[in-house]
């Protein structure tokens, strides 16, 4: 069994604050996945940011305190891949994999485009070479396994107020009729929504109006595979117990070895 862990920490030094470290060390993970670090490494030379027992990985973004994603491994990998070979994907440090003897795992955080048109420009530039990139792994031998905030929410369930949200970025049309695509004609597959289908299962909410208090959320964190690895998925969670972040932690296990 192997168990990996997404989260958007929105600031490693802050996550670090709130006990994220102390709850992470006691979840038996395998593989863990961190988007928005925010953090240069020469940040990160305290030992709480490499973790017994793990394999630490960071890319950092080149605008300091910016975007950033990290993955530990108990396994150490065959081979570390640090972006996907174009500027947004590669100089705001929002990819990072992990290769190991039939399987990847990778950090990904995709950009948002709450900003305005231009972000919005950039993600969608952003999600059409991605698409690119999942159809040539699509033809290789390994599996994948996609974690990390995806910022877009599939489906009406996967959003509280879906119906005043269709013009904002992270559920326009086309930002859900790509998901459609990458589920539908792609083959990958949401790993949560295997084993739960229930609706209200949030991972981001906002910091306005006590949205989290209320659960008025968004699920825009994922663990997306390769379609061989569906029938793998054993558990699914989100934690909520303990806030480290604006985002809570998805946790998969899967019948597999690394």
């Amino acid at each position: 069994m192997v168990r990996l862990i997404t989260l958007n920490v929105n600031g490693i030094r802050s996550a670090a604050k709130k006990g994220f470290f102390s709850w992470l060390s006691k979840q038996n993970a395998d593989v863990i996945c961190l988007q928005e670090v925010r953090a240069d490494l020469s940040h990160l030379n305290d030992q709480i940011f490499h973790p017994a027992g793990f394999h630490t990985y960071y890319f950092a973004a080149e605008k300091k305190g910016y975007s950033g994603v990290a993955l530990y491994s108990r396994l150490k990998p065959k081979r570390i891949q640090e972006g996907l070979g174009f500027d947004l994907a590669d100089k705001e440090a929002r990819y990072l994999q992990a290769d190991f003897d039939n399987i990847s795992v990778a950090s990904l955080y995709l950009p948002s485009g709450t900003s305005g048109e231009e972000r919005q420009t950039a993600k969608f530039d952003f999600m059409l070479r991605y698409d690119a990139i999942l159809q040539q792994q699509l033809t290789e031998s390994r599996d994948y396994i996609l974690c990390g905030d995806w910022n877009i929410a599939h489906q009406k369930i996967d959003i509280k107020n879906w119906q005043s949200n269709q013009k904002s970025s992270g559920f326009l049309p086309e930002e859900r009729a790509w998901l459609d695509r990458l589920f539908g004609t792609l083959g990958l597959v949401d790993a949560f929504r295997v084993l739960n289908q229930e609706p209200h299962q949030y991972t981001w909410w906002s910091q306005r109006a006590r949205a989290r208090e209320n659960n008025v959320g968004w699920r825009i964190d994922y663990q997306i595979v390769t379609p061989k690895l569906a029938s793998t998925i054993q558990a699914v969670s989100i934690y909520k117990s303990e806030i480290f972040s604006d985002h809570a932690a998805l946790i998969v296990d899967y019948n597999i070895t690394l």
